[in-house]
């Protein structure tokens, strides 16, 4: 079988308009292929008028047809676990998180035999999604259970895409999507550059990766919140100690907590656990509706099934020397309630498979570093809280969210009410000032950025655009330290994984990280 790339064809193309090209591209009579699987589809939209499908395919031909020299074999992307266990009752480790680095941490552990246990903090998703729309719909949070806590983690509330641009050059992000696919989602991820899944899918996915670890011989435990990590006199892991006063020994913890577990940031800085603080980003979240973006991006286009929803991705240095770009564009989605904090609003963006809510969203958020909170390693945590607590109080208490008219907002003057771009947010915006919602620093930035994406995008500074606050939790405040070997540079057992160690941002890579970092706690079980 031999890979063969950018092969462009039109978006209407018939299906056996891919046999055609692949025997156009290695010369050959169309007879002479006997098979073909597509490896990647790509669109390619940087001209309106001439947006094309790019494929990667992997093609067999008949035996003794010449290949030109320069095409090269499909490569091999099985995965090969490298340790396995030795015995079946050998030390189980521990995983802290159910979400996507936590469950690939799991699932390859349980493949190699290690019969993990995964302790979640919060609730099986679907009684999970249940506690998340009460927030939504009624104003009643679940601190245990929401959008941040609970089976499949954060990225379960969220467009659910699966792409990266991480380097990957033993193809553990294919790993991910197969297992994934093995799960319950949709075959295209394997295949399509930028696959999503959306939540509703993704509950399906969760639930079958569950399933799957628990069949190896790996368990679950909910409701189960690590209070101390319990450490030996040499600073060596020797197991966990849980809320209720229960304790599990285990000489591997694998830490996949997520960006915010804030309270176990705190309990690693009491052990002495070796912390950095990191910097993340800060903003709002901008809604258009959804056919001003197909239209900036596809134009005559617009609408084509075979593009779907439009995305984009914007960034911009600003004369105060600060970046402003987009985070986590959601097309056709929902800007949602996103706080694990009573007293604390924060947002985020989500978006089903279909992508065909009538709005399109996006974070439009600004770069900040350790200098923009000076303090101990936990004072991002406390810049974090104290914007999310401002914005509590500016959206008028019970979980609404301040807003503005992007009009409003570049003029400087407070939004009275909203017009053909209807928030989304539940449990509702509050319309005002958003000034003193975000220092000044980051006012200024995006107030200086929005004009400049609207010459690359018509329309995205457009009166009615609506910016919903605010957008705090982009990535984790601290990074816990590891070394080559992936485990703490301070703390032998621990191995710090994800996204909430600073490793990850978003499902794939933190998945890929969950895989690297399960590897080497089977090493080290393993001697």
């Amino acid at each position: 079988m031999v890979r063969l790339t950018e092969l462009k064809l039109p978006l209407d193309h018939k299906p056996d308009a891919l046999r055609a090209a692949a025997a156009s591209r290695l010369g050959v009579p169309v007879e002479a292929i006997l098979a073909v699987e597509i490896a990647r589809r790509g669109v390619d939209a940087r001209r309106k008028r001439d947006i094309h499908l790019v494929y990667s395919l992997d093609v067999v031909v008949a035996d003794g047809v010449a290949i030109p020299p320069d095409v090269l074999p499909t490569p091999d992307t099985a995965y090969v676990p490298p340790v396995r266990a030795r015995s079946a009752t050998g030390p189980r480790p521990v995983v802290i998180g159910a979400g996507p680095c936590g469950l690939m941490a799991a699932l390859t552990l349980a493949e190699m035999g290690f019969r993990p246990l995964v302790l979640e903090r919060g609730k099986i998703v679907r009684e999970r999604t249940k506690d998340t729309w009460a927030l939504w719909r009624r104003s009643v949070l679940t601190p245990e259970s929401n959008v941040q806590f609970g089976e499949g983690g954060a990225g379960t509330f969220s467009d659910g895409k699966l792409y990266s641009g991480i380097q990957d050059k033993r193809h553990l992000g294919r790993k991910v999507l197969t297992d994934f696919v093995a799960a319950g989602a949709p075959d295209e991820i394997l295949y399509v550059s930028k696959p999503h899944i959306g939540t509703f899918r993704l509950v399906t996915v969760v639930e079958g990766i569950r399933a799957r670890i628990e069949a190896l011989g790996g368990e679950y435990r909910f409701g189960a919140r690590v209070e101390e990590i319990l450490l030996d006199d040499d600073r060596a892991v020797r197991g966990v100690m849980l809320a209720d006063g229960s304790a599990i020994e285990t000489p591997a913890v694998v830490l996949a907590i997520g960006h915010s577990a804030r309270d176990t940031f705190e309990m690693l800085f009491r052990l002495g656990v070796h912390l950095d603080p990191k910097p993340f980003s800060i903003g709002f979240r901008i809604e258009h509706p959804q056919a001003v973006i197909d239209a900036a991006r596809f134009g005559s286009f617009a609408g084509d099934p075979v593009l779907g929803a439009a995305d984009y991705k914007l960034v911009h240095h600003a004369s105060n020397g600060r970046s402003v770009y987009s985070f986590c564009m959601c097309p056709g989605g929902q800007v949602v309630a996103a706080t694990s904090e009573a007293g604390c609003v924060a947002t985020n963006g989500m978006s089903q498979y279909s992508r065909a809510e009538f709005n399109a969203n996006a974070g439009i958020v600004v770069g900040i570093g350790p200098e923009d909170y000076p303090g101990d390693v936990l004072a991002g945590v406390a810049f974090q809280r104290f914007w999310e607590r401002r914005a509590f109080v500016t959206g008028g208490g019970d979980y609404r969210a301040p807003g503005q008219r992007v009009g409003d907002f570049l003029a400087g003057r407070a939004s009275e009410g909203f017009g053909s771009v209807v928030p989304s947010y539940k449990p509702g915006v509050c319309p005002c000032d958003l000034s003193d919602s975000l220092p000044d620093y980051a006012i200024a930035a995006i107030r200086e950025a929005l004009p400049v994406f609207a010459r690359q995008i018509p329309g995205f500074a457009m009166e009615d655009a609506v910016l919903t606050g605010v957008e705090t939790r982009t990535s984790a405040p601290v990074r816990i330290a590891r070394g080559p070997d992936f485990q703490s540079l301070n703390t032998r057992g621990l191995f710090p994984a994800g996204e909430g160690a600073g490793y990850a941002g978003g499902i794939l890579s933190a998945g890929v990280d969950g895989i690297r970092v399960a590897e080497a706690a089977g090493a080290m079980l393993v001697g």
